[in-house]
């Protein structure tokens, strides 16, 4: 009897804990506070600024050997309490990965954003380089599909849907090779083109429907990791293209990183406007960094724009 019992409990343990062993939730985010003193061309402020400080849900559930969904919800938090929003929705999408690949639903970072990989190295800072260029658009009411890995190489598209009767489709379109942190491999290149797809430059120079094309490389010479963008882009409604390139590099030193980061934008009726950052980073530990950076923007037909600026970013 007393066997048969402690038969019975353990049939009931394993049942209850199959489901949850193939399931899994990780609850991650990053706090990122910076206090730095801006001139946008009216004159020196100080600020204490939240650069894309997050939340977020994600996981995966198997349901059988070769499927599973996976799943993220990531919500923008105002942690200097400038925004009456204290949350703000960012990647947050459901699908399926298999041996077909991956599908997902929902909200996320199109094809050409996603292939930037770890270029921008001053990403949700002031140097981003969405500042000069479109492209870095993270869409609603996408579909998503990456297929697997084939030496190195994989297939990106995202869709678009109009959403509305007098919308229209737009399509994000991306070649990957490589890890885009290269530890896997000793490069990673990706090619990315953007087809009648809605967005703006944060200096405010151009905005409307863009076919955009976009090259990225990035590798590790003597210890230096190098990277190179280059990007054409077009405005469908008026025909105005800019040709745009970004070289950076960063280089450690124990705990200590330096780095920097150039963006030039030619603009084919004449406006030039480039920037230029420089920063170096401190580790505290693998979760916690402390940074300093300088960023200045050089505006053919716009205010010049400079930040210096001091913060702490933690990982969790």
């Amino acid at each position: 009897m007393k066997f048969t019992k402690k038969a019975l409990l353990i049939a009931m343990f394993y049942t209850a804990t199959v489901p949850a062993m193939a399931a899994s939730v990780d609850v991650y985010g990053r706090a990122d506070i910076s206090v730095q003193l801006s001139d946008e061309g009216d004159g020196q402020f100080t600020e204490i600024k939240s650069n894309a400080s997050r939340i977020g849900f994600k996981g995966t559930h198997e349901l059988s050997q070769d499927l599973e969904v996976v799943y993220k919800a990531e919500f923008e938090v105002d942690m200097d309490g400038d925004s009456s929003d204290v949350f703000k929705g960012r990647n947050q999408y459901i699908g399926l990965r298999g041996l077909f690949g991956e599908v997902l639903l929902g909200k996320n970072d199109t094809m050409l954003k996603q292939s930037q990989g770890k270029v921008d190295i001053f990403s949700d800072h002031n140097g981003d380089i969405k500042h000069l260029w479109v492209g870095e658009n993270r869409l609603s009411n996408t579909l998503s599909y990456k297929s697997p890995k084939f030496n190195g190489l994989q297939l990106g598209l995202t869709y678009m849907a109009e959403d509305e009767l007098d919308g229209d489709d737009a399509y994000s379109m991306a070649v990957f090779y490589g890890d885009k942190n290269l530890k896997k491999s000793k490069f990673y290149a990706a090619v990315a083109f953007d087809s009648d797809v809605a967005g703006k430059s944060k200096d405010g120079a151009v905005s409307g429907h863009f076919d955009t094309m976009r090259a990225t490389v990035s590798s590790k010479v003597a210890g230096i990791t190098l990277g190179l963008m280059v990007q054409n882009q077009e405005e469908i409604e008026t025909g105005k293209e800019m040709n745009g390139v970004m070289v950076s590099a960063k280089y450690s030193l124990d705990n200590i990183t330096f780095k920097g980061q150039f963006q030039g934008a030619d603009h084919k009726d004449g406006d030039n406007r480039n920037g230029i950052t420089a920063g170096i980073d401190y580790k505290l530990a693998k979760s916690t960094k402390l940074y300093v950076f300088y960023t200045s923007f050089d505006l053919d037909t716009g205010n010049d724009e400079d930040y210096l600026a001091a913060g702490i970013q933690y990982k969790f």
